[in-house]
Order: structure tokens, then C-alpha cells, then sequence
């Protein structure tokens, strides 16, 4: 197999192909001076399974590009087989028609893909289940429970767990991190949404007082939602509040939302290469998905089960 990496995430792509012990297929991926995206692939790729590294996280636009771009060049270079793996796929919240007149824009990339020549995509813990019919191409969806539930039960091995899903929609996610955390109680926030990006908590459904609460979701954005339930949590009895996310894609000021909360830590992901954003948070820590990534990416290639991970 090759691994070649788009710019959105190297240190990821890096991690997986030390886990694979294989070297990343040397590439040139520029910018001409109008920021028109260019891609050279420097190594012979022919018959070969290839495997392209890029979360189309921010600047989404510019991510989602490199890797059409780096596709068409591997299609052109006669690569047997071409594996989109999106660590984060972005768009994913646009994933049905909230109002009239308004698009499905996960469909529309997901065509896109299809389209510059993909063969499969690997992706994780994508926002809605759905998406994976959106292309009409094999689609794996790996899950980040299982890496989240070793760190906790590592870190916080004597605590009364109590798994909370921020709103209704993420109860099944919740759930699954519940069972794999010794079928922990649950709880469910409800919350009422004025507008786009601000949340208002009305009521925590479940008995939380004295409880060690763990926040799960798949993706913190502007991290309103999690911060108000940390605090709605709190206020309603629990010993300490803390949060899993896979995706932390953290836009404006959500670091400094965070370390203003009542959240204990949030703990995302490295499906986003955002590091830099998070150096000098007191609160937020990362969790690495490479081994995950590499696994799955060794089976496909090996033509074995990848559902047999989570088992």
C-alpha cells in the first residue's frame, strides 16, 4: 500500500505511517500565486492501493480541494485502487434540508469525491449515520468510543461514571460509550436552541448528583452547548463534569469558552490538526486516533474485517 498526506493534518498522517511502518508517498502540493491549488506526485504509483490523508476541516474549502485535486492526480497516474481517509469530514452538519430553498451540501461533497475518482472512503464517527449512503462508493465509518473508554478507564478508574449526551440527538452515541464503560447510567441534557450557534439548557433528564459526568459528542464547534451543560450539571449536583469530542473543530472563542467553564477537561481527538489553537489551553488535551486510522487502514488493504474492531 501508500500513504500520501493533503497539508491539513501531517502529524497525523505521520503518526499513522510510523504505526504502519511505511513511508509517506513524497508529493508536492503548492500553491501558485492566485492560491490555485497544484499537486506532484513524486513517486511511481502505478497498479499501487493508495490511501489519501485529509480532514476537510478548516479551511474547509481549501482542504477539500487539495485532496479532489490529489485524487484526479492519483486516477491519472493509473493508482489500481484510491481510499479517501477523512478524519473529519467536513460538511457533515449540512446533511438535510433544515428550511426550504437551503442545500444538502454533505451529498454535494460526498458527489464530489465520488466523482475526482475515489474508490472508498474511510472516515470517523461521522456527524449523521446517513451520510455513508450519501456515496455510492464503500464507505467505512470507524468509531472513537473505544479509544475514549481505554482513557477512561484509565484516568479515572474509581469514579461513579455517568455518561451524558448533550442533547437528544446524540442519546445512541452516548449509549455506546455507556455500555463500553461498564453500562454506566445515562443522562440526557435538554436543551432549546434560539438561534444557530447559542444554546440555552432546560432541563437534565437523570439522576446526576454525585455523579462523575462524561460530556460525549462528535464534534465541539463553538463549545456553547457543552459549556452550558457542564454548567447546568453542576448546579445540578454532579461531583465533576468532563468532555470526549472527537472532532474539535473549536472556531472563534471556544478555547477560551472552555477554560472559562465548569468542564473539569475536554478531551478531542487529533482528526483535526488544529495544535497550535489548543498550546496554551489549562483544559483541553488530546487523544490520538493514529493507531485506529493505521488498523483500519492495514485491513483494508489487507481485504480483512474492519467491523471486527469494535467488537
Amino acid at each position: 500500500m501508500k500513504l500520501m498526506a493533503g497539508n491539513s493534518n501531517l502529524p497525523l498522517a505521520s503518526a499513522i505511517a510510523d504505526y504502519l511502518e511505511i513511508s509517506l508517498t513524497k508529493a508536492n502540493v503548492r500553491r501558485f500565486a492566485d492560491e490555485e491549488i497544484f499537486v506532484e506526485i513524486l513517486e511511481n504509483v502505478r497498479g499501487e492501493d493508495v490511501f489519501v490523508l485529509q480532514s476537510t476541516s478548516y479551511p474547509a474549502n481549501d482542504n477539500l480541494m487539495e485532496l479532489l485535486i490529489m485524487i484526479d492526480a492519483l486516477k491519472r497516474a493509473s493508482a489500481k485502487r484510491i481510499t479517501a481517509v477523512l478524519p473529519y469530514f467536513g460538511y457533515a452538519r449540512q446533511d438535510r434540508k433544515p428550511g426550504p430553498r437551503t442545500p444538502i451540501s454533505a451529498k454535494l461533497v460526498a458527489n464530489l469525491i465520488t466523482v475526482a475518482g475515489a474508490d472508498r472512503v474511510l472516515s470517523v464517527d461521522l456527524h449523521a449515520g446517513q451520510i455513508q449512503g450519501f456515496f455510492d462508493i464503500p464507505t467505512d465509518n470507524l468509531y472513537g468510543a473505544p479509544v475514549m473508554s481505554a482513557d477512561i478507564h484509565t484516568r479515572f478508574p474509581d469514579k461513579q461514571w455517568m455518561v451524558v449526551s448533550p442533547d437528544v440527538g446524540g442519546v445512541v452515541r452516548a449509549r455506546a460509550l455507556a455500555k463500553r464503560l461498564d453500562n454506566a447510567p445515562l443522562a440526557i441534557v435538554d436543551k432549546r436552541r434560539e438561534r444557530p450557534g447559542e444554546s440555552e439548557v432546560m432541563n437534565i433528564i437523570g439522576q446526576v448528583e454525585g455523579r462523575f459526568c462524561i460530556l460525549i459528542d462528535d464534534i465541539v464547534d463553538s463549545a456553547g452547548t457543552l459549556c452550558n451543560a457542564a454548567a447546568a450539571l453542576k448546579a445540578a449536583g454532579a461531583e465533576d463534569v468532563v468532555a470526549y469530542c472527537t472532532h474539535g473543530v473549536l472556531s472563534g472563542g471556544a478555547v477560551a469558552r472552555v477554560d472559562g467553564s465548569a468542564l473539569a477537561e475536554l478531551v478531542i481527538t487529533d482528526s483535526i490538526g488544529n495544535h497550535a489553537v489548543i498550546a496554551d489551553s489549562k483544559k483541553i488535551r488530546h487523544l490520538t486516533i493514529a493507531p485506529l486510522l493505521a488498523e483500519a487502514v492495514r485491513r483494508i488493504a489487507d481485504e480483512s474485517s474492519v467491523s471486527s474492531l469494535f467488537d
